[in-house]
């Protein structure tokens, strides 16, 4: 009894440990988050924008000035009365108007900290999806080194019954060496995939922070969910793309470039209090001090290169715009061309099942017949060949789906599809399934 319960505290012990070790794709990317230097990068960006929209409130409040100096002068006349001369200024000025320039700058800035902001989501975006493939690569590599291993089996087995049906006189020398040629190829094909699979670790350890040598124990599948999101729901996320935003703020920017422009054909009002102290050095000129409240105007008549600004910035907006069509346009087709790449993803998977089915079915018969004699070695070979073939091409077909679904994620600027609406209409053809 006390054996039995040592054993499955063993074994609680070591799911527990293993489950800690285990690294999901929601833990890989919440580590990329957190170190990741260009993410980070983008965050402090945000920070610095932010502190220059905060400036731009400085032409609202009322700005004051000191100065002060001290003069010597020396006299080179027969008198030679040399003197000091000191003062003191203290001013206190407010900009009244200035025909807009001041609320145009403010609505500038705080359209680049948007965009900003809108590039450190962008930033993200890419971030997830660069975690998203590293993780399934990896995933993908793991099991494609798993049916190696086993394509490894099935050509030592295949040569051992080969070297005994030639012990017995039974087979040729060539079956032999057909088998041996083949497991060298299957050995070969191990190596390549256990130096693929460090490198699709190694990809994975760089964007999370972790060491490059680590080998992490991956937790997760390649099984993709059945359902296809709604296209219109598709659409309706990619126009919240962070380069839509961006596009939508340079439009905006430019009709505020315009303001700044139109603002020279107005008057710039200012008022203005200052207090100045002078003292000379000589004894029967008294200090002076001097009070000043007043307003001052200035308007600029007539200046020729204020006319073109303004034209100029006006064609600019309208280029902005077209821009902005553009990127929709482009971000739209992304999202539909990404879309039936999925849809075409989920259509290969069950073909490349039933064709791994039908392998399997075929080199378990040709194993047979050449056990008893009724088959020739290339048949077997070849057999074992084809359901090698077959395993690689439903790992590649479930990776396949894996990058397609995170390449969707990417253009419609979604974190999970399966948060979507799904459409009926637009699932996988039922002779496919």
């Amino acid at each position: 009894m006390i054996r039995k319960l040592t054993a499955i505290c063993t074994l609680a012990a070591l799911l527990i440990v293993s489950t800690v070790d285990a690294l999901t794709l929601e833990e890989s990317l919440a580590r990329a988050r957190d170190t990741l230097p260009g993410y980070k990068a983008a965050l402090l960006k945000i920070r610095s924008s932010e502190a220059l929209y905060d400036a731009t409130l400085g032409p609202f409040f009322p700005a004051l000035d000191a100065a002060a100096f001290y003069d010597r002068h020396y006299d080179s006349s027969l008198a030679g009365r040399d003197y000091t001369e000191r003062g003191y200024n203290l001013t206190l000025s407010y900009l009244l108007f200035d025909g807009g320039k001041r609320y145009a700058n403010r609505n500038s800035a705080r359209l680049n900290f948007e965009t900003v902001t809108e590039e450190a989501r962008k930033q993200l975006i890419y971030l997830e999806f660069n975690v998203k493939i590293a993780f399934y690569t990896a995933l993908a590599r793991r099991d494609s080194l798993e049916q190696k291993m086993l394509q490894l089996k099935d050509a030592e087995k295949d040569l051992e019954v080969a070297q005994g049906r030639y012990k017995h006189g039974i087979a040729k020398i060539s079956d032999t060496l057909q088998a041996s040629v083949r497991l060298q190829q299957a050995k070969f094909n191990v190596i390549n995939a256990e130096g693929a699979l460090r490198k699709s670790e190694a990809d994975l350890n760089s964007l999370i922070g972790g060491r490059l040598g680590d080998k992490p124990t991956l937790e997760g599948a390649l099984d993709a969910p059945p359902d296809i999101p709604s296209l219109s729901a598709l659409h309706a996320a990619v126009l919240e793309r962070p380069e839509i935003r961006q596009a939508e703020n340079t439009v905006s920017i430019a009709r505020n470039t315009r303001k700044i422009e139109m603002s020279a054909f107005w008057p710039v009002l200012s008022a203005d209090a200052s207090y100045s102290w002078n003292k000379s050095g000589f004894s029967s000129l008294p200090h002076a001090d001097d009070r000043i409240v007043g307003l001052s105007a200035k308007w600029s008549i007539f200046e020729l290169g204020r006319f073109f600004k303004t034209k100029s910035a006006s064609i600019e907006t309208d280029v902005a715009a077209e821009k902005l069509l553009d990127i929709r346009r482009e971000l739209v087709l992304s999202v539909q061309k990404s879309f039936e790449d999925l849809i075409t993803a989920h259509s290969k998977l069950n073909v490349a099942r039933e064709q791994l089915k039908q392998a399997e079915y075929n080199y378990k018969q040709s194993f047979g017949e050449y056990k008893v004699g009724k088959a020739d070695i290339l048949s077997l070979v070849q057999a074992e060949s084809l359901l090698a073939d077959a395993r690689d091409q439903l790992i590649l077909t479930r990776l396949d789906i894996q990058t397609s679904k995170a390449v969707l994620e990417r253009a419609a600027a979604v974190p999970r599809l399966e948060a979507l609406p799904s459409d009926p209409s637009s699932t996988i053809p039922q002779v496919l399934k």
